[in-house]
């Protein structure tokens, strides 16, 4: 087991804009058992084993978060659940009484056998990846995933009653926007959440042509009210970058990611610390900090890695400026009026699993 340090009061994480961070996602691993078009190449080179943080590494970095105000870790990957005796770390930081909300993000391949030892461990809810509903073109955007095994994790999730549990889909047009009906209907009939993402553009990628297949949140909102018309804006808030609709009468909370159209760095409180054990300040730029050097170099103690998050904080940036081509104009919708992009593009070369879902 990983053992807990002594605990001190808590602080709190300010950047320079004013925003408190409370909300950590903290990359396991950057392998999986599915290559997702969107996330990464067919073949991919992954990190050496020996620059990978150790479980025990990632639990320092859980209570040094903890203990700095943050209230919710999400675990990532990768794919979390193939990073061996992976549940000896969910157990400690299931464990920390600062952590409220305890989170994974997750491809489904593996609840089935694993749900009811991550509940009993205190995680607390679940994000499933699930982009299509026919077994060949989960097939084709997964390049391995089999459609039934995930439905299965995904029911298997359901029966153990998590508190919340929502599903990611990645809406690319001409290759799965014509299921964005029956992936709201799906989560529908299982009384669940669902949030459509429009496609983080991370990594160079030749599967596809990013700005070709763009499906903005305003274009899947407006499919959805062909079949509900009465899809209204909801006052839902989570930590994460979701923002929310509701249709009366129904429990599944229907979330919109948009980075492109309508970013959420206003409101941004969030971190992330790569498998590799690198702080990133922002999805789309590059600020970042060594933090694995930092445990290293103090094996077991806290406070030093308590200090360069700390002063991470000086370097966190303002907002993120996504761009898939031509995407410099002002937007104004239900969702607010937001300036993309008005300060130039950054290219960014990692992957979507190198930086953590």
């Amino acid at each position: 087991m990983i053992a807990p340090t002594n605990r001190v009061e808590k602080e709190q994480l300010i950047d320079g804009f004013g925003r408190q961070v409370t909300y950590v996602r903290l990359s396991v691993t950057d392998r999986c058992d599915f290559r997702c078009v969107y996330c990464m190449a067919e073949e991919m080179t992954f990190l050496p084993r020996e620059k990978v943080l150790s479980l025990e590494e990632i639990g320092l970095l859980a209570e040094a978060f903890a203990q700095l105000g943050v209230n919710k870790i999400r675990l990532t990957g990768g794919e979390p659940l193939v990073r061996q005796n992976v549940m000896q770390l969910i157990q400690h930081i299931g464990g920390l009484p600062e952590i409220t909300d305890f989170a994974m993000t997750s491809n489904g391949s593996q609840l089935t056998r694993m749900a009811s030892d991550l509940k009993a461990a205190g995680l607390k809810r679940l994000n499933i990846s699930l982009d299509s509903l026919d077994p060949d073109r989960f097939r084709q955007l997964t390049r391995k995933g089999d459609l039934q095994q995930v439905i299965n994790g995904i029911d298997a999730a359901v029966a153990e009653g998590f508190t919340g549990i929502k599903l990611n889909a990645v809406i690319l047009k001409g290759r799965n926007d014509d299921e964005i009906l029956p992936l709201l209907e799906f989560a529908i009939d299982r009384q669940i959440d669902i949030s459509f993402i429009e496609e983080m553009p991370l990594g160079e990628i030749s599967e596809h042509d990013r700005e070709a297949t763009y499906c903005s949140s305003d274009e899947v909102r407006e499919i959805i009210r062909q079949g509900y018309p009465l899809l209204t804006s909801s006052t839902d808030k989570t930590d994460g970058p979701s923002r929310y609709f509701r249709i009366p009468g129904v429990k599944t909370k229907i979330g919109f990611i948009s980075p492109h159209s309508h970013n959420f760095c206003g409101s941004c409180n969030r971190v992330r610390v790569t498998a590799e054990g690198r702080l990133l300040l922002c999805l789309g730029n590059e600020h970042s900090v060594d933090l694995r050097a930092v445990i290293r170099a103090n094996p077991g103690s806290l406070e030093p890695v308590k200090q360069a998050i700390r002063d991470s904080m000086a370097i966190k940036p303002e907002r993120h400026h996504f761009s898939l081509g031509g995407f410099n104009e002002s937007s104004t919708s239900e969702f607010g009026t937001d300036e993309l992009n008005a300060n130039g593009d950054v290219q960014i070369l990692r992957f979507m699993n190198m930086t953590g879902g």
